[in-house]
Parts: C-alpha cells; structure tokens; sequence
C-alpha cells in the first residue's frame, strides 16, 4: 500500500506577479523567505508555535521572473542566510545577474561588541551577507566609491534587516527601487510582499502593484534615474498627454511634481500645447 505525502506545513501557493513599472526597475532589493533542512527548528522560520513566516523552496526562488520587471542596466541586492550562500549566488544567476560583491550587516550588541546570540551549528553566526550583482552594465553611483562594504547594528525581530540599508542602497543605486518579500513600508519604493503595510498585515493582502500591471515608479523629489528609463516615462505620459491630460492631471496621476512631468515630456520631444489649452478635438 502506497503511502501519500504528508501535508506541508503550509500549503504551497503560487506567488502573484511581480509588480511592473514603465521602463523598469533599476535596483531591487530582495530578502527571500529560505527554506532550511529543518523547516520545524526553534529558529525554524516555520516553527509550528512561533509560526514567524512562510517560507520558499530554491527552485520556486529561482522561478520568479524577476529579470522581466528590471531595467536593462539594472543593480540587485539579495539577502543570503551564512549557510545558504551557494543558493544565493544561483538565485542571483537565475535572475539574471552576476556577482559583483557584498555587503556584510555584523550585528552589534548595545555597547558595540558582537551581537553573541546568534546561531549555527559550525559558528556562532554574527553577521548576515547582502549579496550585490550586476544586469548589464551599470556602475554605482559616485558615493559608492566611499561607501565601506558594511553595516554595524543592532538586530531587531526575527529576520528584520536593518533600515540602514535604504540609505546606503539608494546613495549607492538608481531608481527605480524594488523591494520583494517586504515586511515594512518605505517610502520611495515598490514593494512586494504580504507584511509590507504601514501595519504589519496579515497573509495575503494585496499591495499596490501586486497583482501586476504597469504602474509609474515612485521617484524621491530631485531622484537621478538613468535616461532610458525616464525616456520611458516620459513616452508613457506622453501618450496619456497627447490623449488629453494636462500635466497637473499626470502629476497627480504619478505623484511627480509638475516640474519633473513636464521635463519627461520635454526629455522625449513631445509637442506641448500652451498653458491651459485643452487638446484638440
């Protein structure tokens, strides 16, 4: 008699689509809910009464199309548990980037010593790797050049990265920004994910983009992005400007200021008609 396979710990649903924004997103962020060996441990992320998160298999990580959402030239940023480097660097591979390097977070106690609650079963694992690759061609930006390859903090809940590091990647990256498997909400970027609310939501809830569908990047006031992807916007509003809208109709639309619509417009060429004149018939 043949036996059936037992239940999962969770039934295993298919992911919804990646959210899209015209021309792409240059930089993504992404921190994976990695599956260990030991799905029940106590530090298990699916510890049957602790109950932390779901988590993925390697080859469901793998299959996201995380490369069709990006830019051309594109930067990514990808959260790796100690144990789990060689996954990481195929999920990076899979995406469609290249290693470059990375970016060690040691995590510090409050009189700055190493944080010594950590786990492992070789090491006292202190640290967590922020692995840093490459699609295309596309060099950081100049405050990288100062910017050491580390981050020293103390750790907070289970998993949570540290804020720190919205900083450093956006002096470091161009927008748009990306962030998948968010948990917390932050301002500038798409995110992805089922906590990312400004509440910590519960399983499920559907945030802006989630379900796919092109939507305009969220852009800091006086952001830099690279041409070809403001080309693409500026093409995009350009279809709605020439179909009718005012700019004060896509500013409101985008959440640009009035100035910058109006300098997309003018980046691709597009035939402004005067002050408070509505389009021709």
């Amino acid at each position: 008699m043949s036996k059936k396979n037992a239940d999962p710990l969770r039934p295993e649903a298919q992911p919804p689509a990646l959210p899209k924004v015209v021309g792409g997103f240059s930089t993504v962020l992404a921190d994976p809910p990695w599956r260990f060996t030991n799905r029940t441990g106590k530090v298990a992320p699916e510890h049957r009464r602790l109950d932390r998160y779901s988590t993925m298999d390697l080859e469901g990580i793998k299959a996201l199309p995380v490369s069709e959402v990006c830019a051309k030239n594109a930067h990514l940023y990808l959260w790796v548990p100690n144990a789990l480097l060689p996954d990481g660097l195929a999920v990076m591979e899979a995406w469609g980037f290249r290693y470059i390097s990375n970016i060690i977070w040691a995590k510090r106690r409050k009189d700055g010593g190493p944080d010594g609650r950590g786990v492992g079963f070789y090491f006292r694992n202190v640290t967590e790797i922020l692995l840093f690759g490459v699609k295309g061609s596309m060099r950081t930006l100049a405050p990288a050049r100062s910017q050491v390859n580390m981050i020293e903090t103390r750790k907070r809940e289970h998993s949570r990265k540290p804020d720190e590091q919205y900083g450093l990647i956006e002096a470091c990256s161009p927008g748009p920004y990306l962030e998948m498997f968010a948990r917390h909400p932050q301002k500038g970027w798409t995110l992805w994910g089922d906590e990312a609310s400004e509440e910590v939501a519960p399983r499920g809830q559907v945030h802006k983009g989630y379900a796919g569908g092109e939507i305009f990047p969220p852009l800091h006031t006086n952001e830099q992005i690279p041409e070809t992807v403001a080309a693409e916007i500026g093409r995009e509003i350009g279809i709605r400007y020439e179909a009718g809208a005012s700019i004060r109709d896509l500013a409101v639309e985008t959440g640009y200021p009035i100035q910058r619509v109006r300098s997309l417009l003018e980046l691709v060429e597009t035939p402004m008609r005067k002050r408070g004149r509505p389009a021709a018939e």
